[in-house]
């Protein structure tokens, strides 16, 4: 074997080594989960640059379960399905919402939280109800979300952002006219954010979504995880992590 015989095969060697260390793997005793880390109350960065919340919370209880170390790692969204395709991670548990047209290419957990798109607007704004939204009203939301087909359907010009913590910024400064997004995070954000008491949830949910983890197609991993969510149900776990997040409200249920 000559050197550069020797230098491919090590070269190759490591390139494995890092992909297969890049992606978690159950043998080394590590699983990886993304979100976005720009949903708060579900995942964010906290101010000590540690990612928390309620995804974060249920994805430490599913690691522990299955005997592994969990690392969750934040990338953006409108490219996670293609990073868990690429087997960057072994799963996106970041409040993603199950849909035919996701159904297609990866598969899903069952439901770990119900929830739905909600319309927010600023206190003084004309808009009062869906009526009052036309071709002219801006409605900011997230790349690569459902809420960008619910902007579509309501006739109304999309402008589309990285996380919620800008669509919300814009709302308030007055660059869009309305946000679309989870009702549970338009609440947290009117808590949380400087303004947010200038904001209010307009008219009744556009629809409801079920959210559960995505895994690749035909991984291994879909019958454990569900099992122990399954379990995390029947013994209280995802009741509690929920009432820690959400003031004693129960998301885990229809």
């Amino acid at each position: 074997m000559n050197l550069k015989q020797v230098s491919t095969i090590l070269f190759f060697t490591i390139l494995s080594a890092i992909s297969l260390f890049a992606s978690g793997n159950k043998e080394e005793g590590v699983i990886m989960f993304a979100g976005s880390g720009g949903y708060p109350p579900f995942n964010f960065i906290t101010e000590s640059n540690e990612v928390d919340g309620f995804d974060v919370d249920v994805a430490k209880e599913i690691a522990k379960r299955l005997d592994l170390e969990l690392e969750y790692v934040t990338t953006a969204w409108d490219g996670i399905i293609e990073g868990l395709r690429a087997s960057r991670y072994n799963g996106i548990l970041g409040s993603m919402a199950v849909t035919e047209e996701r159904e297609k290419i990866v598969d899903f957990t069952t439901p770990y939280y119900y929830s739905g798109a909600q319309i927010i607007t600023k206190k003084d704004s004309n808009i009062k109800s869906l009526e009052d939204i036309d071709e002219t009203t801006t409605i900011a939301v997230v790349t690569g979300t459902t809420f960008v087909k619910d902007v579509d359907a309501l006739g109304a010009n999309v402008r589309m952002y990285e996380d919620d913590n800008q669509t919300l910024m814009e709302l308030l400064n007055g660059r869009v006219d309305a946000v679309i997004t989870d009702r549970v995070v338009g609440l947290n954000a009117m808590k949380q954010i400087k303004g947010g008491e200038d904001l209010k949830l307009t008219g009744e949910l556009l629809r409801k979504e079920e959210c559960a983890i995505a895994l690749k197609k035909g991984d291994d991993l879909l019958d454990e995880i569900n099992k122990i969510l399954m379990d995390m149900r029947g013994d209280g776990t995802l009741k509690k992590i929920s009432n820690k997040w959400f003031e004693g409200s129960d998301i885990t249920v229809p």
